[in-house]
């Protein structure tokens, strides 16, 4: 027993050096620097996953040369991000408002509120007026054929009242933040040429009234509650076969901004945002020829696009002249019937990565719901646009858009910035840095086959595989 004090040494010194090491390892694993867990979440058409979070634990370890790699690099910043979203058009606050009150209560919960069991769409666009998607057109200052009314005495948000104002009050309750844009498909009937609801001009001598009729539109919302972050002069303004629809030039838009809206907004202390052109990516030079007259483009914050005609790609020609001002994507439809695999690859290729990668700050599908027969919509309006949800009374379908708005607005909260990620062809990708500090990469496998490959990460990379089609969400 001699030794009894050399081996009580011995186990003591071994018990130090044991607690030390396991501090060590806690608090790398606590900083991350030695253990960075990475969640996925999944969508495969061919294996019938829907956005679904995958079990399997992935780390960051060495990289596997044999596989593509995808780099993420924090030190990349480019724009930062208002929100993934939705058109909460006429018919759809129509249809969620005929829900009972439970089930409307738990839908728009699952779709807007900020939590880990919900996706939490974070931006909205509405229609001042109708929309193609009402029940019928109409304006918020309708009046007998052959009346005006230049002081806007019978202006009233009346329309709206029974459906889309209560929809979105129960909204901001879920989410306070969200923020809305605003757009006119068409000026009132008696402002216009041809006194219709569709096609027709703005008349000249109605540009003043239409700036003091968006003021009013900002104000009487703001007087219910809900605060509109901005608007777009005209929806489509190249194409007035639509009902309702108006058409109005480049010089018109920008006449009418520098002489009218721009000291209307400013006179009324408004801090909404004036966006320009609010249409397809092929006519670029409608909204560079607003930017490029300085009395137009001190009052405009940026420009809108949709995807019905031209690429994408030419929203980087937009930013390279004009890097000050801001990019938007606000609309693209996606038709009935669905095509699931197409319209996931599709629209995540395009818009959720492509548009984010072409410095969008925001991606909103078209309409939030329909019915299952595509209604409602004007006599005229579209009848095969399918809403991220189909609703039958308190029946639920989710449909294609669903799932694409799914994989970003969860996860790239407003205030997160676009960060550097390599172009893969066979893998488009975008990143994303929160603002609690987590990166989110989101991957779409545009293959023939199953692929493996890598996310590289400060120097280390998570191995993941995903089959043909299949879009990968990867949050650290």
């Amino acid at each position: 027993m001699k030794n009894l004090p050399q081996l009580s040494l011995i186990l003591l010194l071994s018990l130090c050096f044991l607690f030390n090491a396991e501090s060590q390892n806690k608090s790398l694993n606590k900083s991350g620097k030695n253990k960075t867990e990475v969640q996925f979440w999944l969508t495969s058409p061919t294996t019938n996953i829907l956005f679904q979070k995958q079990n399997a634990s992935l780390l960051f370890g060495p990289v596997s040369q044999a596989d593509p790699v995808i780099e993420v690099d924090t030190t990349k910043t480019y724009q930062t991000m208002d929100g993934f979203g939705n058109c909460l058009t006429d018919g759809s606050a129509i249809l969620l408002a005929r829900m009972s009150s439970a089930a409307r209560s738990s839908l728009l919960k699952e779709l807007f509120a900020w939590d880990k069991n919900n996706i939490g769409i974070s931006y909205l666009r509405v229609s001042i007026g109708a929309s193609d998607l009402s029940e019928h057109p109409y304006s918020y200052n309708d009046i007998s054929e052959g009346q005006s009314d230049m002081d806007l005495k019978k202006f009233s948000l009346d329309p709206n009242r029974k459906d889309l104002i209560p929809v979105l009050k129960e909204i901001l309750k879920i989410n306070p933040s969200i923020k809305i844009l605003a757009s006119p498909w068409s000026a009132p009937t008696w402002m216009k040429t041809n006194n219709n609801s569709k096609g027709g001009s703005l008349r000249k001598e109605c540009f003043l009234v239409y700036a003091k009729y968006f003021v009013r539109y900002i104000q009487d919302m703001q007087k219910e509650g809900i605060p509109i972050d901005a608007i777009t002069i005209q929806n489509e303004p190249l194409h007035p076969g639509n009902n309702p629809s108006m058409y109005m030039t480049a010089e018109d838009q920008a006449l009418f901004v520098k002489q009218n809206l721009g000291p209307a907004f400013h006179s009324a202390g408004l801090k909404t945002k004036i966006i320009v052109y609010d249409h397809n990516a092929d006519k670029i030079i409608y909204p560079l020829t607003i930017l490029r007259d300085p009395e137009a483009a001190k009052y405009v914050d940026g420009s809108a696009f949709h995807l019905y005609g031209g690429k994408i790609e030419a929203l980087s020609d937009m930013h390279k002249e004009f890097p000050d001002k801001n990019l938007y994507f606000t609309e693209q439809w996606i038709g009935s019937p669905a095509n699931f695999p197409g319209d996931l690859a599709w629209h995540t290729k395009t818009l959720i990565i492509g548009a984010s990668r072409n410095w969008c700050r925001n991606v909103l599908e078209w309409n939030m719901a329909s019915d299952p027969n595509c209604n409602p919509h004007t006599e005229g309006g579209c009848d095969r646009c399918l809403g991220t949800i189909t609703l039958s009374s308190d029946q639920v379908t989710r449909n294609p858009a669903y799932y694409i708005l799914a994989h970003a607005a969860k996860f790239v909260r407003p205030g997160s910035v676009r960060i550097g990620s390599n172009v893969v062809d066979i893998l488009p990708n975008v990143a994303f840095a929160t603002k609690e500090g987590k990166k989110v990469l989101i991957v779409l496998n545009d293959s023939q086959s199953r692929m493996k490959f890598n996310i590289s990460y400060e120097g280390k990379a998570v191995q993941a595989e995903m089959e043909k089609g299949a879009v990968g969400t990867f949050i650290w």
